[in-house]
């Protein structure tokens, strides 16, 4: 399965989104988690993701959100996913997807084969999924943390899992990802950053152009 999606996470201002949409991001997303440096309020989300109607997907990442959070999220913003990156079971997925009518991505993390076990409860219940590192220790964070994990423990997954690879990717390693899992869709956020929360235009334009490079390489 090529890589085809790349989503550009963690967006706040029009210039990176603007940068994101430029250089081809198949997804945008939008933290709505209030410890992180890339948290935004749901009416500013609102009105960046006018500018990627019909250009590439909008997705609102939360944490462990309830029903009133989750809902004035999609009434301010009407995303076109949703990512549920925290402790949410295979059930709530189910609930979540019922109630706003809306795709979820769910995040998992991993650091070892047997972190693969996770993925079970949630396939046909999630319609895709994001593969982060486990957060470092002492972090408040579930993701954005600049970390990745061995990719090679991809290379046991199922050829039709839908899957975005996430965690510590930048313009540097993701050949070297793409080389090793050719994951269906890349997740990026801190490796595109200047500093926590900053995104960088010419970080995310490097990245894209490493990617194409990568992807001009034949297969060993």
């Amino acid at each position: 399965m090529d890589t085809r999606d790349i989503k550009i996470c963690g967006l706040r201002t029009d210039e990176a989104l603007a940068a994101a949409l430029d250089n081809g991001a198949s997804h945008v997303g939008f933290i709505f988690f209030a410890k992180s440096p890339r948290n935004i309020a749901p009416a500013e989300a609102g009105r960046l993701r006018q500018a990627a109607r019909g250009k590439a997907k909008a997705v609102a990442v939360t944490v462990d959100a309830d029903d009133a959070f989750l809902g004035e999220i999609v009434a301010a913003m009407a995303p076109d996913m949703l990512q549920l990156h925290g402790s949410e079971s295979p059930e709530r997925v189910a609930e979540v997807k019922a109630r706003y009518g809306l795709p979820v991505m769910k995040a998992l993390s991993l650091r070892e084969a047997g972190d693969l076990a996770a993925i079970a409860p949630y396939r046909g219940v999630a319609d895709r999924f994001l593969f982060d590192a486990k957060p470092p220790k002492g972090s408040e964070l579930p993701g954005g943390n600049g970390v990745s994990f061995d990719w090679r423990i991809l290379t046991s997954l199922d050829a039709d899992l839908d899957y975005m690879l996430s965690g510590g990717l930048n313009a540097d390693n993701v050949g070297e990802a793409l080389a090793i899992a050719n994951p269906p869709g890349l997740d990026i956020s801190s490796g595109v950053e200047s500093a926590p929360g900053i995104k960088d235009i010419r970080l995310i334009a490097e990245f894209f152009e490493a990617v194409q490079a990568a992807r001009k390489i034949p297969a060993a």
